[in-house]
């Protein structure tokens, strides 16, 4: 018999085999040409970073061009848009999270807050890095940078390096 305490989202993730996510896990969201990331924290609801004006979608690749954004409490079902999803704490292994109970009120604590936001150096990813391990890291820039330089210098290799390319290096 169904638990009346879970949601009828869950229910049907459930019934999926799509496991519930708990306390402190990482959300990856996929969105077209980028993951977007939230911390789960309690009662089907996370917590993600969002553009502070209302000009721009929670999560949308425009969003990246503000350099600040806002701290959401929301219910998952709402960050998701759509998309699917993962519960990913996949640098478990390289670092070690911080005690649930800690995670989550680090969490609470920057709910509402505007931050300072930046594709590279600071955001969602890092943001949800930083509450569940103490260490703000983001792949998909190890990953796009990575793929730059090895772009730059394959170019460079081949006689075709130009002075304004490294602007964009990172």
């Amino acid at each position: 018999t169904p638990n009346p305490g879970l949601s009828l989202y869950y229910l049907i993730l459930l019934s999926q085999g799509k496991p519930r996510p708990r306390p402190g896990d990482l959300i990856e969201i996929f969105r077209i040409g980028y993951e977007h990331w939230a911390i789960y924290v309690e009662d089907d609801c996370v917590v993600h970073l969002a553009p502070p004006s209302e000009e721009f979608e929670a999560g949308s690749i425009t969003s990246v061009f503000s350099n600040r954004a806002v701290v959401k409490y929301s219910r998952l079902e709402d960050v998701l848009h759509g998309c699917s999803w993962k519960i990913n704490n996949k640098l478990d292994g390289t670092y070690l999270p911080l005690p649930v109970d800690k995670i989550i009120q680090r969490t609470k604590k920057m709910i509402n807050k505007i931050v300072q936001y930046s594709l590279i150096e600071g955001n969602c990813e890092h943001f949800v890095n930083d509450l569940r391990y103490g260490v703000a890291r983001s792949q998909q820039v190890w990953y796009l940078c990575s793929d730059a330089g090895f772009l730059l210098n394959f170019l460079g290799g081949i006689g075709l390096r130009s002075q304004y390319w490294s602007l964009y290096y990172c």
